[in-house]
């Protein structure tokens, strides 16, 4: 399967003519449930970045056992998302059959984070339909 890039995350080359790439990796889940499941991480995530909100979120929880990330916004549709974060951004899609989520980060430490955090709270969203969140990296040749 070829990877879809929604967005660049290749940044211009720097000084030294070296690509810059900024970590990112995609998951493509199966389910006849995307939208829901897409509008309902969207406000999971909306509700933290809210005031007030955040201080009673589990931070075991997390990536790493630490604090959540802080949420900067959020915005979605019916069919698509956008969430930033203090650890990077996550870009969501949603089809008829395929949740489709791009996670790209500053540091391959965030990405990862990034990912086991989506991961979980997907996991614990879909726990009856066993979702698949492997995530595949996406290369600046996929730019």
């Amino acid at each position: 399967m070829k990877t879809v890039c929604l967005d660049k995350s290749c940044l211009p080359p720097g000084r030294d003519g070296r690509s810059q790439a900024m970590p990112s990796a995609e998951t493509r889940i199966q389910t006849g449930n995307a939208a829901a499941y897409l509008a309902r991480f969207c406000g999971h995530l909306a509700k933290l970045g809210a005031p007030g909100r955040f201080s009673g979120h589990a931070p075991g929880r997390h990536a790493g056992g630490g604090q959540p990330p802080a949420v900067l916004r959020v915005e979605h549709t019916a069919d698509a998302g956008s969430i930033t974060l203090t650890w990077g951004q996550l870009t969501l899609r949603a089809t008829a059959g395929e949740l489709m989520i791009r996670a790209d980060a500053s540091s391959q430490e965030d990405l990862d984070r990034i990912q086991d955090m989506a991961a979980s709270r997907l996991l614990k969203f879909g726990r009856r339909e066993d979702l698949d969140t492997r995530w595949t990296p996406v290369t600046g040749a996929d730019c």
